[in-house]
């Protein structure tokens, strides 16, 4: 079991200022996060290879193409838009300019 001693070090290093009932409180979380650490450790991984993701995704990104375009499709949405310039839809600005 980690003391208290050990966790008013830790709550030194986090810039915390703990009061004695919370010294107690953390001394006995910390001691059952460190057990179950413990026990971790004693579970036989041999032959199970490291992941990072449990699905076992390869990438989640795809190439960006465009497929089976109409160029009168295109035209008919922009026409709708109710604010459009030069082919393409305006809209208000989002950003300030600086003086």
């Amino acid at each position: 079991m980690i003391d208290k001693k050990e966790v008013q070090h830790i709550a030194s290093l986090a810039r915390l200022n703990l009061k004695e009932e919370e010294l107690e409180k953390y001394q006995k979380e910390l001691s059952s996060i460190l057990e179950y650490v413990e026990t971790l450790e004693q579970v036989d991984v041999e032959g199970v290879e490291p992941t990072s993701h449990p699905g076992g995704l390869d990438s989640v990104f795809r190439i960006d193409e465009v497929k089976n375009r109409e160029e009168s499709l295109s035209k008919k949405l922009i026409d709708l838009a109710p604010n459009k310039e030069k082919g393409y839809l305006k809209v208000k600005s989002i950003l300030k300019k600086s003086k």
